[in-house]
């Protein structure tokens, strides 16, 4: 490796990097789920919208480890920013006379090509953290914090952004501007950009991106099955569900419950990344060891699982739609937002302290690759779970999840 840039320059121009995609991943979710819930796709066919995204950052974090390894950080970060402004330019050629099924395959490899770009961009971003951050006293912990909990929050707002510019500009229009947005950021991050972070070895082989850590492997394991139950209700089955209850049918209608669907998620990416940035703080993290933290994570876990249980709970109660329900349901989300982001911030946190500098894009591209699992088959499970049984199979479902996700948190061990 080359010898390492000033570190706090190069910190912040990584996350304004990182912080402009997320802005366009955010907008980009809920311009393609509500424009093709308002054509009348059914929650497992919006959720296949989103398959090969996730699909594509399974792959692309598999390899995308040994490509930073062999190529260096800054090319896999601009590769990622490129590739979602391509991605957005696609996607605004979308013909709606080219039916359902010829839609819904065009928008899968589009979103396919989104999805290999954040996670270029996520892996980049993350692992130029291990390499910047100062040493001692929480100071990896506090700067992955900052950057995960703004990322959140960024992507919030991008939440709100594409619920406001759908009903403002509408579906071509806002796809065009934000790929104009995104270029512009793209020339003026790599103008920025402070020479110093890896340029890559050429030793480096594909296999190696497989870790021999049991603590990496299990930690990988909780993080399947952590986002693996956020996103089965946070994708599809959550916001048609809002729909459903805010929505008259009418123009109008239509546009009031875009913009307080948008609200609501905006403000849950939000309050999750707020609660990420001081998670340091609530978990006491300078002052605590690695054992301590790692075994913080599976308390944390079990926390959690109760939240989605007694939801599951309030929807069995209220099958059909009612005011009580709805407040339960929004009130219940944002808790679990708040204890999800703390075991989030663990887990960002552990798989930096895990991993060693020679190996830490191989490590975090290992790790976010599990990330992209979970949130496939939340994915895939949020869209059938809801049509198929409705607000309590799809919060049940998240129960179990987290539950799996608290038991391999539990083989962790550090300094024992």
């Amino acid at each position: 490796m080359t010898a390492r840039p000033e570190g706090f320059a190069a910190y912040m121009a990584v996350t304004a990097a990182y912080w402009a995609f997320m802005l366009t991943d955010g907008a980009l979710r809920m311009l393609v789920l509500l424009h093709f819930h308002t054509l009348g796709f059914t929650p497992v066919q919006l959720a296949y919208l989103f398959v090969l995204y996730e699909v594509a950052g399974m792959v692309t974090n598999l390899s995308a480890g040994w490509i930073a390894a062999r190529f260096g950080l800054t090319s896999t970060l601009y590769a990622g920013l490129a590739v979602q402004v391509a991605a957005l330019l696609a996607l605004a050629e979308l013909d709606p006379s080219w039916g359902v099924a010829l839609s819904v395959a065009y928008v899968m490899a589009v979103q396919g090509a989104s999805g290999v770009a954040k996670d270029l961009a996520k892996m980049s971003s993350k692992s130029a953290v291990k390499l910047l951050a100062p040493k001692g006293e929480g100071g990896l912990f506090r700067w992955v914090a900052v950057l995960t909990g703004s990322k959140n929050a960024v992507k919030g707002l991008g939440f709100l952004l594409g619920a406001a510019l759908l009903s403002t500009l509408g579906f071509v229009l806002a796809v065009y501007a934000m790929a104009a947005t995104l270029a512009l950021i793209l020339v003026a991050v790599m103008l920025a950009m402070p020479p110093g972070l890896p340029q890559g070895r050429k030793g480096v082989t594909f296999t190696q991106v497989f870790s021999p850590s049991a603590n990496v492997n299990w930690l990988s394991v909780a993080r399947v099955f952590l986002f693996g139950a956020r996103d089965v209700w946070f994708v599809v089955g959550i916001p048609i569900y809002f729909y459903a209850v805010l929505s008259d049918g009418s123009a109008a209608g239509n546009r009031a419950a875009f913009f307080l669907i948008g609200i609501f998620m905006a403000f849950w990416i939000i309050l999750y990344g707020a609660v990420q940035a001081v998670a340091p703080r609530i978990l006491r993290a300078a002052t605590r060891s690695e054992g301590d933290l790692a075994r913080a994570a599976r308390g944390w876990a079990w926390a959690l699982a109760v939240v989605p249980a007694l939801l599951t709970l309030a929807a069995l109660l209220s099958p059909a739609p009612q005011g009580w329900l709805t407040v339960t349901l929004v009130a219940g989300l944002l808790v679990f937002g708040a204890i999800f982001a703390v075991n989030s911030a663990l887990h960002s946190y552990l798989i930096l302290a895990f991993t060693r500098e020679e190996r830490v894009t191989m490590d975090v591209g290992f790790y976010y690759m599990a990330n992209a699992a979970g949130r496939l088959l939340g994915t895939v499970l949020s869209g059938l779970t809801y049509q198929s049984g409705g607000l309590a199979l799809m919060l049940g479902t998240a129960a179990v999840m987290v539950a799996l996700s608290a038991l391999a948190a539990g083989r962790l061990r550090v300094g024992e």
